[in-house]
């Protein structure tokens, strides 16, 4: 198995919570992460039906049998069973009782703030991260390969092509995920919006526009973002604009978590034609940005980030808040060093007072350099 960098923070929870949740979307690894790091703990599917079914309508007998040192993997398919843990966890005092695992991070939460709130420490897990693959030299040498194969640990695990796991990945998800967050009568309409979002990825989200290109009404359209945001196909990157006065873009920027997905729905249909399709930049900025949630949320740190655009178009990619600190990246997918790509970056540092020492251009090459002026550094070490 491949060490995950969260190992070490689902030890340190089971220490100091009753409960830890572990969410994230399909297929990223949850199931796998945490039978293979506590063998000591029973291991228990809720996809199963007889299981379900016990869970579900003998919720006391089901924790009678299944005490202590458990795994409850697709939690959300039980919901009323949330508040016999919390009375069970309550009356037993102890930590690291039970783990529950999902996919749909809205149907936990809302089960979670109900009956188990500051009873359970939450982490989410993602596809894997450059730093997880190239510990374990299974990272491509080639960037064009990585973003075409993307993260999903089957893509290394089973030595499946991208070709034959992502389309039969989207109509899993449709069919099992989606439906059970809501009833969608048309799944044909709705996967045809997954690739028109697609070609809107890494663009501030205009919902009419959307509407028009999809078909759908504006709210149908808010409806099946928020689907898929619940779900971890796809995550907002807000605007900043915290004590600014200038006019700014406000609308959320829309991301893949995944190249190799976004790839798919986009139409590319070998790691040859990646850079013909126009989008290339876009997929290496959807992967350097995803790389820092990916390292935010692994090491168990807020994963907000943020981008910056007013209506002049002047633009950064990417903001990082560290408490006090700002962080200012420009993100670049060509492999030569140029100071212009720092043009933006040292008007914006002007406009929100950032260090020159905290401005950064992440570009595809393989030379780091760093001055009192410049710090240009390859995506592989950005957020090492």
């Amino acid at each position: 198995m491949i060490k995950r960098t969260i190992e070490n923070l689902i030890l340190k929870y089971l220490q100091k919570f009753p409960v830890m949740t572990l969410t994230g979307v399909r297929q990223c690894g949850k199931s796998t992460i945490l039978k293979e790091l506590l063998k000591n703990y029973t291991y228990v599917s809720l996809e199963d039906p007889d299981t379900r079914d016990f869970a579900e309508f003998a919720p006391r007998d089901f924790l009678k049998k299944y005490d202590n040192h458990c795994i409850f993997d697709e939690i959300q398919r039980v919901p009323n069973l949330f508040s016999y843990i919390q009375t069970k966890v309550d009356n037993k005092k102890e930590m690291g009782q039970y783990i529950l695992s999902g996919s749909h991070n809205f149907n936990l939460m809302k089960n979670i703030s109900q009956s188990l709130a500051g009873r359970t420490a939450m982490l989410t897990l993602a596809p894997f991260s450059i730093a997880e693959l190239d510990s374990e030299k299974l990272l491509p040498d080639r960037l064009d390969d990585i973003l075409f194969n993307g993260f999903y640990p089957p893509i290394y695990d089973r030595d499946i092509s991208p070709q034959d796991y992502f389309p039969s990945y989207l109509d899993t998800y449709i069919e099992r995920d989606v439906r059970l967050l809501q009833n969608i009568s048309n799944a044909i309409a709705f996967k045809r919006f997954i690739k028109l979002l697609a070609i809107h990825s890494g663009q501030p989200i205009n919902y009419t526009k959307l509407s028009n290109e999809s078909g759908v009404s504006v709210p149908t359209v808010k409806s099946w973002i928020s689907i898929l945001i619940q779900s971890y196909l796809i995550y907002e990157l807000p605007s900043y604009h915290k004590n600014i006065s200038k006019r700014l873009v406000k609308s959320p920027k829309i991301y893949f978590y995944d190249t190799g997905l976004l790839c798919h729905l986009l139409g590319i249909e070998n790691k040859e034609s990646l850079r013909a399709n126009g989008k290339f930049g876009y997929i290496f900025e959807t992967m350097v940005i995803s790389e820092f949630k990916k390292n935010k949320l692994f090491n168990g740190k807020n994963a907000d980030g943020y981008f910056y655009r007013d209506t002049n178009q002047l633009e950064v990619d990417l903001l990082d808040e560290r408490g006090t600190k700002l962080y200012a990246y420009e993100i670049k997918s060509t492999e030569v060093i140029d100071k212009k790509y720092f043009k933006n970056l040292f008007k914006v540092s002007e406009i929100l007072q950032i260090p020159k020492n905290n401005l950064m251009c992440i570009y595809a090459g393989i030379n780091a350099i760093k001055n009192s002026e410049y710090n240009f550094t390859n995506y592989k070490n950005a957020f090492t």
